[in-house]
C-alpha cells in the first residue's frame, strides 16, 4: 500500500453485508476504467451488492455535523491494475447510494464516483448468539432492502477463499475519461466474518442498475457474506494516464 499518499477520509465501516453474483463479463466492460482489467475468482466475474454503515467519519480529520454516521448501499465489481511492477487488486463501483447530498457531491466531484441520494434507514438487533442487520433505501417511492441474520461469533477469512477475494481488494478505480483513470488506496485490517444463517435482498434491479444486470441479480447469488468491519483509511486520488501517474 502506498501510504505516502495523503489521507482524505477515515471512518469505521461496520456490519458489511455482501451479496455476490456471477455475471457475464461483457456487461461490465462499459464500466471498466482504462489500464484495468477484470479480476476473476475461479474464472468467474463477480459483482457484489453491499450494504454497510459509515461510522465516525472524518474528512481531512474533521467530523462534519450530521454527516459522521450514515448508511451506504453499493454495487461493485472487481478489477486489477498493473503499474509496471506489481498487480494491484481493486474495485469499481457501478452505483453508490447514501442519504446525504453533500457526501454524494464531494465523492462525485473528487473521485468521479457514481453516488446518488436516497432516503435510508437501518436496523441492528442482537439476540443471544444472533445478529440481524438490515439496510433500507427508498427509490422511486419504493423501499428496497438488503438484510442478513448471522451468528455473532467471529471467524478469520480463509486464504484463497471466495471470502478473501471479495473482501481483500485495497484499491478503488474510477473512469475519468477513456484515457484517464482515477486510483485511490483503501486501507483496513483483514476483516473477520460471521456465518450467515438467513439473507434477504429486495430491490428494483432494472431502475437501480440497468436492465443488463437484471437476469443476474435476480438469480441465486453465489454467496452471501457478513463482516464486522474496522476502521478504514481512504487516500487522496491520483490520475493514471499513459506513461505517467499524477496527483490531483
Amino acid at each position: 500500500m502506498q501510504t505516502s499518499k495523503p489521507v482524505f477520509l477515515k471512518a469505521r465501516w461496520e456490519n458489511l453485508i455482501m451479496v455476490n453474483y456471477e455475471v457475464d463479463p461483457t456487461i461490465l466492460l462499459p464500466h471498466l476504467p482504462a489500464y484495468t482489467e477484470l479480476d476473476t475468482f475461479d474464472n468467474k466475474s463477480l459483482v457484489s451488492i453491499v450494504g454497510f454503515m459509515f461510522n465516525d467519519t472524518r474528512v481531512f480529520r474533521l467530523r462534519w455535523p450530521y454527516h459522521t454516521n450514515f448508511e451506504e448501499v453499493n454495487l461493485r465489481f472487481y478489477v486489477k491494475h498493473f503499474n509496471g511492477k506489481t498487480w494491484k487488486r481493486g474495485v469499481v463501483f457501478v452505483s453508490e447510494i447514501v442519504p446525504s447530498p453533500i457526501i454524494s457531491l464531494i465523492a462525485n466531484k473528487l473521485y468521479h464516483e457514481h453516488y446518488s441520494v436516497c432516503r435510508m434507514k437501518h436496523l441492528t438487533e442482537v439476540n443471544k448468539d444472533e445478529i440481524t442487520v438490515s439496510y433500507n433505501w427508498k427509490h422511486q417511492n419504493k423501499w428496497n432492502t438488503i438484510a442478513v441474520k448471522a451468528e455473532t461469533s467471529l471467524s478469520d477469512i480463509k486464504p484463497e477463499s471466495e471470502e478473501e477475494f471479495i473482501f481483500e481488494h485495497y484499491w478503488g478505480y474510477n473512469k475519468y475519461d477513456e484515457r484517464t483513470t482515477i486510483e485511490y488506496g483503501v486501507e483496513h485490517n483483514m476483516w473477520q466474518v460471521q456465518k450467515v444463517k438467513e439473507w434477504k435482498l429486495k430491490c428494483d434491479v432494472a431502475s437501480l442498475y440497468g436492465k443488463k444486470f437484471e437476469p443476474y441479480l435476480l438469480a441465486k447469488p453465489t454467496s452471501v457474506f457478513f463482516a464486522k468491519g474496522s476502521e478504514v483509511v481512504i487516500r487522496k486520488p491520483v490520475f493514471i494516464k499513459k506513461g505517467s501517474t499524477d496527483f490531483f
